[in-house]
């Protein structure tokens, strides 16, 4: 039976498709005006615009998802689809029960505090899971954990980087001027009425709204993301989780006013995952394409989170990163840098690198002189062959 222009399931969709409209032309008309001023908050309003118009579809009454959303993988032409309520996957494995099950549990993990007793029972039930998937064999179990950990990870990522914004969202950004904090706190003002106003229709539609998370929960949330990141790498999905980190860019950007600790914490997922994209940066065999892709996400990789490691490197109670594994990261960011091949990459990596280097007095790592000077005789050399 069709259902009416008039009935509640209609019209509920077109209300809030039309006040998130409303709402998103006001901040955007906010935003504009302070992007002409820095390019920053141009960067900002697009990737507002672009979330917008990712959510728009799904607010349409004639969609089949509802108010679910698909995002396609930066790796492959696979989808993987999440929803508001955290109870399932749809397509592919998530439409199992034990991929409803995984699902759940890792949506349950982000939201019990850390010193709650049943946090680690959830955790370790989760952790079960997916390692017994993994030992399985099976294809189908791999496509489970595939899609359910890569979309866990992306909502903790997203959940993080709120996290680092409502925590940092009276702080005077990472540029330091007086005009630029005014500004920044104009901004997080009209993105907290956005959704403020956003949950207080979903909730009324009887929609689940995800908590806001507190600033103290930033180390938690980062602590998830390296958890995450590390069973991707287990169960063979390493080049999605690196894709996903590498193209964080305002995650990477906050962190640079984010607290000492939530530093820490991004410096050591960051670490990890720089490993991984060497390693695969690395591989002999595969086709052009594949690696000209590898390629661009090393370079994203480097130019989003070598200012953090130059900034936040010491920690504040004792290092971040043992002496050791400062010394295996640099090796790791030399090789990486030098797998750019090209020569202008290669130049604004280390120009970044230099930047940030002589920046912050207090720090002197990354350490990588040695790398510059190769790149410096490298250039030299062209020039006279010329």
């Amino acid at each position: 039976m069709k259902e009416s222009f008039g009935s509640p399931t209609t019209i509920s969709p077109l209300l809030l498709r039309n006040l998130l409209t409303s709402l998103f032309i006001y901040a955007d008309k906010s935003l504009q005006t302070l992007a002409q001023k820095y390019k920053l908050l141009q960067l900002l309003r697009y990737l507002l615009i672009s979330a917008f118009l990712r959510l728009l579809p799904s607010l349409d009454p004639s969609s089949e998802t509802n108010y679910g959303y698909r995002l396609k993988s930066p790796i492959t032409d696979n989808f993987v689809s999440t929803n508001t309520g955290g109870g399932g996957n749809g397509g592919g494995g998530g439409e199992s029960g034990i991929g409803r099950a995984l699902s759940q549990l890792l949506s349950i993990v982000n939201g019990i505090p850390v010193s709650s007793r049943k946090y680690e029972v959830v955790r370790s039930l989760a952790e079960k899971l997916i390692d017994e998937n993994h030992q399985e064999g099976s294809a189908a179990l791999r496509e489970v954990n595939y899609k359910i950990l890569s979309a866990a990870f992306l909502r903790t990522l997203s959940q993080l980087e709120a996290a680092v914004m409502d925590r940092e969202g009276n702080h005077d950004g990472p540029s330091g001027d007086v005009a630029a904090s005014e500004d920044f706190g104009n901004v997080n003002r009209v993105l907290r009425a956005v959704r403020y106003y956003g949950d207080m229709v979903l909730a009324r539609l009887g929609k689940r709204v995800e908590p806001r998370w507190s600033g103290s929960s930033a180390e938690k949330l980062a602590a998830e993301v390296l958890w995450l990141a590390q069973k991707m790498v287990a169960c063979g999905c390493a080049e999605e989780a690196v894709c996903k980190w590498a193209s964080s860019t305002h995650l990477a950007w906050l962190s640079l006013s984010a607290e000492p600790r939530i530093q820490g914490s991004l410096v050591k997922v960051s670490a990890f995952l720089f490993k991984q994209a060497r390693d695969l940066g690395g591989e002999q065999f595969g086709e052009e394409s594949k690696k000209e892709q590898q390629r661009q996400t090393q370079m994203k990789m480097l130019m989003s989170w070598l200012p953090l490691l130059c900034r936040a490197s010491n920690g504040t109670d004792v290092p971040v990163l043992s002496t050791r594994e400062r010394a295996e990261l640099e090796r790791v960011m030399e090789d990486t840098i030098e797998m750019l091949e090209q020569e202008e990459e290669q130049e604004k990596v280390l120009s970044l690198w230099l930047h940030h280097f002589t920046l912050y007095p207090t720090s002197d790592w990354p350490n990588l002189h040695a790398c510059y000077t190769r790149w410096c005789n490298a250039c030299r050399k062209r020039l006279l062959l010329q």
